[in-house]
């Protein structure tokens, strides 16, 4: 039986991005079934809340889910008890299990002139960014007087062990687990149980441990040395939007969401573009490579994963450019662009 995706188009250039996505899927050669749920603002209007029980249901039963974008002006509210659109993002990720973020960072050769660094610091690189995703600063005890605020960073041995071993299963020679061990006993109980899960389980794969300082220089300095970046929740979320802009544009990244026995999230690092939806003029790039990454990680297709990434990039090389990346190719001749290749 062919595998099962729940697709979530979102709001804004969402289900402009989507559609187009399922068509390089096929000529990629993936044979999958899909499954369409409202989700953000489009569920709002449609059911007064981001995420219904009938969609998370859905994505629980699914092989993998496929998300575009959420969000737009037209729900913003300042009112706690009205909806939002990520409130539905926050309850996927909860519902579903997801503890690991996945961004992987590789500037295309096409692209190296548009990244900020010079080409011969960028060229080559090739990296994924590891991100503990429900534990640490953003989700402990939290407390506020009009003198005094404070938010409880906790991790647990079980928080780490499972990340880690995401990083190691991922890695094909090294891993740099970053921290602040000099200064945080989170940090040192984080480089400790990272220690024992290397030495007990990967012992093949070398593992390097870095303070989040020097890590931050080294990302700018010397980019090429990462292979895999394995780090916490608040140091991932800064680290990973550093190196996202070695490629020169966030509207060409994609992202993995990953836990345990359920199914991965898929989605473009980008969000949902309110000011050209409806024009024709989104990049649909990061939302292939979204693709990718499921076909990857969430379904087991490599062949199928390459072959979507390779097409991409020979794009890029024949001088395909989007709005985004200073061109001004529409969606569609973006789309047919890649399709060629494959």
């Amino acid at each position: 039986m062919a595998p099962r995706v729940v697709l979530l188009p979102g709001d804004g250039i969402g289900p402009e991005i989507t559609a187009p996505t399922l068509d390089v899927l096929k000529a990629a050669g993936a044979d999958l079934e899909y499954e369409e749920h409202v989700f953000g603002g489009a569920s709002i209007d449609a059911h007064g809340t981001a995420l219904t029980d009938d969609t998370l249901s859905a994505c629980k039963r699914a092989d993998a889910v496929l998300l575009a974008a959420v969000g737009g002006p037209k729900w913003d509210t300042t009112d706690p008890d009205k909806p939002r659109p990520e409130q539905g993002l926050l309850g996927l990720r909860k519902g579903l299990g997801l503890f690991a973020n996945l961004r992987p960072v590789k500037p295309l050769p096409a692209l190296y002139d548009a990244s900020p660094l010079k080409r011969d610091l960028i060229e080559g690189t090739d990296m994924i960014v590891i991100r503990e995703l429900t534990g640490g600063i953003y989700f402990g005890a939290k407390t506020r007087t009009a003198d005094r605020a404070s938010d409880d960073c906790v991790y647990t041995r079980d928080e780490i062990e499972r990340i880690a071993r995401v990083a190691f299963n991922t890695a094909k020679s090294r891993v740099t687990s970053v921290d602040k061990a000099n200064v945080l006993e989170t940090s040192r109980l984080w480089r400790e149980v990272v220690r024992e899960v290397h030495e007990n389980e990967f012992p093949n794969i070398e593992l390097e441990h870095l303070l989040v300082d020097n890590a931050a220089m080294k990302l700018i300095a010397a980019p090429r040395h990462f292979e895999v970046i394995l780090t916490e929740n608040m140091f991932g979320d800064i680290l990973s939007d550093e190196a996202a802009m070695l490629t020169g544009s966030i509207g060409m990244l994609p992202s993995a969401s990953l836990g345990g026995d359920g199914p991965g999230l898929f989605e473009p690092v980008h969000g949902s573009a309110p000011d050209i939806a409806g024009t024709g003029a989104a990049n649909p790039l990061a939302m292939f490579l979204s693709a990718a990454l499921m076909l990857r990680h969430g379904l087991g297709m490599e062949s199928q994963a390459a072959s979507v990434e390779s097409a991409v990039e020979q794009a890029l090389a024949e001088g395909l450019r989007t709005h985004d990346l200073g061109g001004t190719a529409t969606t569609s001749e973006a789309t047919q662009a890649v399709l060629k290749h494959l």
